[in-house]
C-alpha cells in the first residue's frame, strides 16, 4: 500500500517523445496559421538575330536573366501588374540554364491571379526591352510561355509542417538525451579514490624512560 503512495519516476528517455509532440503541434500551427503562397513562372527565350553566333544569345540570356527584376526593365511591368517596383523585386525571381539561351520568371504571391500576372509583366517587359536593343545586342528577346494561375498553393501544407515539426522536437529530444548526464544504477559500486600516503612518513621510535 505504501508503495502504491509513491510516483513511479519517468523513464530517462521522456524528452524524446514530449519534444516530438511539441514541435508537431508547432508545426502543425505553423501551417494552418501561415498565409499560402502561390507561384507562377513564366518563359522567354533568346534567339540570335539574321547572321549572328549563336552562342552570343546563350551569353544574353544569362545578362537579361539578372537585370529582369532592375527599375531600367520593370518600369513598365509595375504598370501591367498593378503593383509597385518594390513588390516586383520581392516577389520575382530569375534562373538560367547554361545549355539553353531561356530565362524562367516565377513570381510569388498570396493570391494566385498576382503571380501569374507579375511573372507575365516581367516577362513582357523583358521582350520590350530586348526588341529595343536588338540593333545592337544582335539577339531577340521573345516570350516562350505564358505564366498560368497555380491551381493549388507552392507553399508546404500543414501535414507536411507538421511532419518537419515532429522530426524537428525529436532530434532536440534525442540530443538532451545525449547531454544529459549518465545516472549511476543502485547495482553499480561506487568507486572510492585510493588516497596514497605522504612519501618519506617514517614511523618514530617512542623512548622507554
Amino acid at each position: 500500500m505504501r508503495g502504491l503512495l509513491h510516483a513511479r519516476p519517468l523513464p530517462r528517455w521522456w524528452p524524446l517523445p514530449v519534444c516530438a509532440l511539441l514541435g508537431a503541434t508547432a508545426g502543425g500551427l505553423y501551417g494552418e496559421v501561415k498565409t499560402p503562397e502561390y507561384s507562377a513562372t513564366s518563359y522567354v527565350v533568346v534567339t540570335p538575330a539574321e547572321k549572328a553566333d549563336p552562342s552570343v544569345a546563350l551569353g544574353f540570356a544569362q545578362a537579361y536573366g539578372r537585370v529582369a527584376t532592375e527599375v531600367a526593365v520593370i518600369g513598365d511591368a509595375q504598370v501591367w501588374a498593378g503593383v509597385s517596383a518594390a513588390t516586383l523585386r520581392n516577389s520575382v525571381r530569375t534562373a538560367t540554364s547554361p545549355d539553353a539561351p531561356m530565362v524562367a520568371i516565377t513570381a510569388t504571391s498570396a493570391r494566385a491571379g498576382d503571380a501569374a500576372g507579375m511573372a507575365n509583366a516581367v516577362a513582357r517587359a523583358l521582350t520590350l526591352n530586348g526588341t529595343h536593343t536588338q540593333a545592337a545586342t544582335g539577339v531577340r528577346v521573345v516570350q516562350f510561355a505564358r505564366a498560368a494561375e497555380p491551381p493549388t498553393p507552392s507553399s508546404p501544407p500543414a501535414s507536411l509542417t507538421t511532419l518537419v515539426g515532429g522530426c524537428a522536437g525529436g532530434l532536440l529530444g534525442g540530443l538532451t538525451l545525449l547531454a544529459r548526464p549518465r545516472r549511476r544504477r543502485a547495482c553499480e559500486p561506487e568507486l572510492a579514490a585510493a588516497v596514497p600516503a605522504p612519501a618519506g612518513a617514517a614511523s618514530v621510535p617512542q623512548e622507554v624512560g
